[in-house]
This record gives structure tokens, sequence and C-alpha cells, in this order.
């Protein structure tokens, strides 16, 4: 039989137990570094459409779900906005300058690719910009030592030096992702097919993959495709003819279809100059051979010029039979299979980094131009608002 003091002693014993251990989860109000609220989420690689809050915590999401309930130490009120994962820009030249990164930050890009700015000569230049970014930034080194050159990258067959991009990859092995092959006739000439085998030598060596810019060549693209592996990349693929990815009656090229079979990556890349003609989007859009990537060929005067911003270029595919989560998915979860920088990003699932794109589509009559000066017209158009960079908020500065 237990006595009186032992009944008392017991109980004070449970009663100090109970305190030692947590108490249940329920019991607990969840605490949240912010939560963005009642705004459309479009994440396409969970198949997500749908009006929902989401919370991060500690620079990650931490949950994505209807009305979150737990403390919180800042929230963002997002109705009648698209909260999107944080857009992924394969294809800029934001390394040009250190001014560039920020710049794209405000837009939405919460990762960037520099595809060749700088050859083996100046490449440390263009890794001092990634090194210092406020979102992770890679850069593909062109194959050319000068880089991007007004009379020519690889004019001269000599500056495609396999030697100096090597050893320039080496000393960079981290932040250098790829290898850039600039192939119009303005830029490599007749070297178009040296110089892309001698971008595929470099490239394997340390098993990384190839951005061709293609389009306007002089060799036809049935001669340079079949030097493309999986993992490589296609950019610039609505360039008009010559060397279109599509023949004269619009339909795509044997040699294309083969390449994306055997994992080839397309990806847009907007740019200033002879990049896209909407007649030959309409073609390849037509054909369904859809974009695997959207990017903007950026640098800091773009927001002057018909790129504007990554959303601006996503946009003008609306009216080609794209829809939001369309778009979306081209800058995010695509993105993110495309460079190992990337991965487990372009997704708002639970325990991914903290980047959020949050964008306006606005209704309305919208005039979008391509690099010939033709004009089409647009019933909707995304704009940036605000971007989240691993839980933080970055203010857009007014245009």
């Amino acid at each position: 039989m237990v006595n009186r003091r032992q009944f008392i002693s017991t109980a004070a014993a449970g009663t100090a137990m109970w305190w030692r251990f947590p108490q249940p989860a329920s019991a607990q109000a969840t605490r949240y570094d912010l939560i963005i609220r009642g705004g459309r989420v479009v994440d396409p690689s969970s198949n997500l459409d749908a009006v929902r809050d989401v919370a991060i915590s500690a620079g990650r999401i931490d949950a994505v779900g209807p009305a979150i309930s737990g403390e919180t130490a800042n929230t963002l009120d997002a109705r009648g906005k698209i909260v999107a994962p944080g857009l992924l820009d394969v294809h800029t030249h934001a390394a040009r300058s250190a001014d560039g990164p920020p710049l794209m930050l405000e837009d939405g890009v919460t990762g960037w690719i520099d595809a060749g700015s700088y050859g083996a000569d100046r490449i440390d230049e263009a890794v001092a910009v990634a090194r210092s970014a406020p979102q992770p930034g890679r850069v593909l080194i062109n194959i050319g030592r000068g880089g991007v050159l007004p009379d020519g990258d690889t004019m001269d067959l000599a500056r495609a030096d396999v030697a100096a991009a090597r050893s320039a990859i080496e000393r960079n092995r981290e932040f250098i992702v790829g290898v850039k092959a600039r192939l119009s006739r303005e830029v490599a000439g007749p070297n178009d097919y040296e110089v892309m085998r001698r971008a595929q030598e470099v490239a394997t060596s340390f098993n990384l993959p190839i951005m061709i810019h293609m389009g306007q060549t002089v060799s036809p693209l049935s001669r340079l495709f079949p030097l493309l592996k999986r993992g490589d990349i296609v950019t610039h693929m609505f360039a008009p003819p010559p060397n279109s990815i599509v023949d004269d009656g619009g339909r795509i090229l044997p040699e294309v279809t083969a390449a994306r079979g055997r994992g080839v990556w397309f990806d847009v890349a907007n740019g200033q100059t002879g990049h896209i003609r909407w007649d030959t989007v309409g073609q390849i859009m037509a054909a369904r051979f859809w974009p695997d990537t959207f990017s903007t060929d950026w640098n800091t005067n773009s927001r002057r010029t018909g790129v504007v911003d990554l959303p601006n270029c996503m946009s003008k595919l609306f009216g080609y039979g794209m829809n939001v989560s369309d778009a979306i998915a081209r800058a995010t979860v695509n993105a993110a299979r495309v460079f190992p920088l990337f991965n487990g990003r372009g997704t708002l699932k639970a325990g991914a980094p903290g980047d959020v794109a949050i964008l306006e589509l606005r209704e309305g009559t919208f005039e979008f131009v391509d690099n010939y000066k033709n004009t089409i017209t647009g019933k909707q158009r995304l704009f940036p608002v605000e971007t989240i960079l691993a839980g933080r908020r970055i203010q857009r500065t007014p245009a």
C-alpha cells in the first residue's frame, strides 16, 4: 500500500519528468521567419497551381498549404500575385559587371549562368563576379580565348585554344560549369565545325556540357548537331534562317529531333540581334518543339531593350500556346535540371532553398518585339514584383 508521503513524492517526480520532455507538437506554436500569404502559388515541380501560403524558416521552404497557422517574424501579402520558385536564367552575361547579379535578383532571378562572356584570357574576371554575387552564379568559358569580340570570337581559329581553356578550367573548377561555342557566320565564319569540335574536346575532358550559339552558321546543322552529346545545350533555338532548326516547310530537322532524343537541351536566349524572329517562332511552336528552358541573353542594358527581364521574355510565348505554368516550368524546374548548381532549386517543396519570385500577371495590350524590329501584341504579361532569396526579401528598385 502507498502511504500519503510516498504518493506525494511519486507525483512530484512525475511532474518533474513531464517538464523534462518537450511538449507534443500540437501544444507548441510553430514559428516561421516569413509567411507569404494568399498568393497564387505556381510550382510546376509539384503540379501546383492554387491559392496557398508559403512558410520559410532558416532560409528554406518549410511548408506550403492553405491558411498556414503559426507565429512569424514577417508576413508578405501576395494576394492577387503569382508566387513561384525563384527564377533560374541559364543564359546571361551577368558576369561582365559586378552590378549585373544584383539587378537580375530584383527581377526574380535567384540563380544564373554567364554564357561565355570571357575566354581563357579574362575568365578570372567572370569568376570574381560569380564569387561575389548575392545569388548562386556560374560561368561558361568561351572557347575563344578572347571571349566575345567585335570582330568574331574565333574568326581567327588560333583563338580556339584548347590548352588555354583547359588550364583556365583547372584553376577555376568550382565556377566554370561548361564551354560556350558561338558559331554564327560573323563570329566563327567557316571555322564553325572545328570551333565546336574543339569546344567539345575541352568539355568532355572535364565531363562538362557545351552550349552552342546557333543560327546563321556557315555549316548546316546536319553537320554540326551530330557533335552534340547528352546534357549539351542549343541556345538561340528560335534563330531564323539560314540554318534554323526548321526547314523551309516549317518541319523540324531530323538532326534536331535526334539531338533532343539523346538528351540535348533547347534554350530560348532572347537576346537583341539575330536570335529570335516571330515567323520562325510561330513555325517551331506550331511543330510542338517547345523550348526546354527560357533565358534572356541578359546584360545590364537589357531593361532598355526588347529583353527587359526574364518574366517579360517568358510572356512572349503566351500567344503561341503556352500558359503561365508552362512558362514558369521553363524558368524553374526545367532549368534546375541543366546545371548541377541548380540541383534542389526551382521548386517550393519543403526543404528547398527559400528562393521565391513574386510576379504580377497583368491583363491588357502588350507589345513584344523580336530581334528584327517586328512586333506582336499579347494580352498578358508577367512583371516582377519582389524576390525572396534564402528567406530574405529583396526589394525591386523602380525603373
